[in-house]
């Protein structure tokens, strides 16, 4: 059975790139070999990621994150049962939410500056997959 997991946080430290990159290396690591694919957004001390995979994968992933000292607020934005990966082309894409055209925000927010944690878990996947049409993701693996 898969499933995707849409999730908002706050990084603990806004400033430590330090902190994105090392969780994109244990992503990419741990992702492959537990069949998980997603995308992973961060800017402005925010973090918004995507996770597909099965079930148990991706519900031990989500709750390791929940309790990972780097993020703070973590909210559950969308779950659901999948036939398909949306993101299935990496272990983990990654986005840089600050270097986003506000035009792009301005299509899924009410203000220039994207707010995770005021819009709909659709309108966010909604706003992953604009970013993955139009080459915004900035690492790959």
């Amino acid at each position: 059975m898969l499933v995707r997991l849409l999730y908002v946080s706050r990084a603990l430290d806004p400033d430590s790139l330090i902190d994105v990159q090392t969780i994109m290396d244990s992503a990419r690591e741990h992702n492959v070999s537990n069949g998980i694919t997603g995308i992973l957004c961060y800017g402005g001390g925010i973090y918004l990621q995507a996770l597909e995979g099965g079930r148990r994968q991706v519900n031990e992933l989500y709750s390791h994150i929940v309790k990972d000292k780097r993020h703070t607020e973590v909210v559950l934005l969308h779950y659901e049962e999948i036939t398909e990966r949306r993101f299935g082309s990496w272990t983990m894409g990654q986005v840089n939410l600050s270097k986003l055209n506000t035009s792009v925000i301005l299509k899924y927010s009410e203000k220039p500056e994207l707010d995770p944690y005021s819009v709909s878990g659709g309108m966010a996947i909604a706003l992953l997959e604009e970013l993955m049409r139009t080459a915004f993701i900035i690492g790959r693996a």
